[in-house]
């Protein structure tokens, strides 16, 4: 039996679609992958089964030369059957942890199950042991695959850090904040071009060090890098932080209107916009030039995984010349994408949540020239003759901003050029 399609009404001018059933996405933990890469004296302690240690040693694979910030504290049939106290055990590998790591200032115990399930309290528990390892601290959050898609994994840390930022000063000027884990070189660029239009009180979350973390108050004004942060955002409201309703900031025409929302909460003249944006506008659309050539007219398909589907099927139809066959999405959430809506192609089918079997049958059917989807799908569609990009991908790249724009493209123009190969 299929699986309920709600057909919405029209929303921006898209055919909004909502699905449910069976979906295929990773789990909350993968964020682990790029986040300990960011803060630089955090460390990420995975509490959970063998399977979930040999996911976060899979994903991570890549840095196996470096000396990681992450590892797994595993959790036996011992553990869930109540024949080991958890706490202790738990005390005990923290406690070697942190001896063995000095530089660790901040630590985060990530479940990978609900506490219901590995049988511990991990808010209790970084209670607890904030209080005996400070000025060491301690937050934890959820990565369980049951409760987050791989992305939702740094929505749930930034949020589970935003109750310990600093207090802003009441009379404090305003203040610009980013949120989302960019690449420092992306941050130090956005820094540049801010400080051109005269914004210079341009903070970050997360922050590259647990002490530099952003203060926040009713002075904060916010722009999301990532479209997948609704529980930070709300966080940050509850602190009186204000959100800068924007596009996000890929390719050429989303980095421009990400930073005319700041220039227009700032007031900075229009000029003055123009002058700072200007060379990186340029640049941008240079690097765009030949790959347009080689996306313009293909047909893709977006599979529901990141939730950065629709800021990027605005860039590969706008941008780019890519026609949108379906653009799938875990979440939609409204208010913080109705930027991005507002800049689809009219009547772009989008479909929120997933149905895996009937999404299979329509791309089957579409036949598209690039399918954007997880890995999971990608070798059983690859061996039916469709060229894929791997979503994963666009979250361990920098592909945010002016310089990266061109590097955005080309990822979407491998797969093609790759299947071009194979065909001679």
């Amino acid at each position: 039996m299929n699986a309920p399609l709600i057909h919405q009404p029209p929303c921006g001018g898209i055919d909004l679609h909502q699905e449910q059933g069976q979906r295929a996405v990773f789990c909350g933990l993968t964020g682990i992958v790029w986040l300990h890469r960011k803060i630089q004296d955090a460390f990420f302690l995975v509490v959970g089964s063998r399977t979930c240690a040999h996911l976060i040693q899979s994903a991570a694979g890549v840095m196996i030369f470096a000396e990681p910030r992450f590892a797994t504290a595993i959790i036996d049939e011992r553990d869930l059957a109540g024949i080991a106290d958890a706490n202790e055990e738990l005390d005990r590998v923290v406690t070697r942890l942190i001896e063995r790591r000095p530089d660790i200032k901040l630590l985060f115990l990530v479940g990978s199950c609900p506490s219901e399930v590995i049988k511990l309290d991990l808010s209790r528990a970084a209670q607890r042991l904030s209080g005996r390892l400070a000025p060491v601290r301690v937050l934890n959050y959820s990565g369980s695959g049951i409760e987050t898609t791989f992305t939702q994994g740094e929505d749930a840390c930034l949020a589970a850090l935003v109750p310990d930022l600093p207090r802003e000063v009441e009379t404090a000027a305003p203040s610009l904040l980013v949120v989302g884990a960019l690449a420092d070189v992306v941050e130090d660029q956005f820094l540049r071009i801010f400080a051109a239009m005269g914004i210079g009180d341009v903070r970050f979350l997360p922050a590259r060090r647990a002490d530099t973390m952003p203060s926040v108050g009713r002075n904060t004004r916010y722009l999301l890098a990532q479209p997948f942060l609704a529980d930070t955002a709300r966080a940050l409201e509850e602190r009186g932080a204000r959100r800068l309703p924007a596009p996000f900031p890929l390719g050429a025409e989303g980095t421009t209107g990400w930073l005319r929302a700041a220039a227009e909460a700032f007031g900075v003249a229009e000029a003055v916009f123009d002058r700072a944006t200007a060379p990186g506008r340029t640049r941008a659309e240079t690097a765009l030039a030949p790959h347009r050539e080689k996306l313009a007219g293909k047909r893709v398909f977006f599979f529901p995984d990141s939730q950065l589907e629709v800021p990027l099927a605005r860039f590969l139809a706008r941008e780019l010349g890519a026609d949108l066959v379906e653009v799938g999405t875990p979440y939609l959430h409204r208010a913080h994408l109705a930027a991005e809506i507002e800049l689809l192609p009219q009547g772009t089918r989008v479909t929120e949540g997933q149905s895996l079997d009937d999404q299979m049958d329509r791309c089957r059917a579409a036949r598209p020239d690039l399918t954007v989807c997880g890995l999971g799908l990608a070798n059983p569609l690859e061996a039916e003759g469709l060229s894929t990009k791997w979503s994963i991908e666009l979250l361990f790249t920098p592909v945010q901003g002016y310089e990266q724009a061109g590097d955005l493209a080309e990822l979407f123009v491998r797969p093609l050029r790759r299947r071009a190969l194979l065909e001679v």
